[in-house]
């Protein structure tokens, strides 16, 4: 996830403090960050829901963060 430590960071928030909040391991979200490990769809969309943005932003698709509904 090319942006996660961006959006996490801008939060000011620790990978510790973002895995309690999404119930994993802070060595999850340290893998997610350096791209060692792809999420699976769940995690995917609990990290974008967490950040109000769209996986299209998440993913560096797209620059536009907002969720077109």
């Amino acid at each position: 996830m090319i942006r996660l430590k961006e959006l996490r960071v801008a939060k000011k928030i620790s990978q510790t403090r973002l895995a309690i909040e999404l119930q994993m391991s802070q060595n999850s979200i340290s893998r997610y960050e350096t791209q060692e490990r792809e999420a699976d769809y769940a995690t995917l969309i609990a990290i974008a829901d967490y950040f109000n943005v769209s996986l299209d932003y998440l993913l560096g698709r797209t620059d536009k963060p907002e969720i077109n509904r």
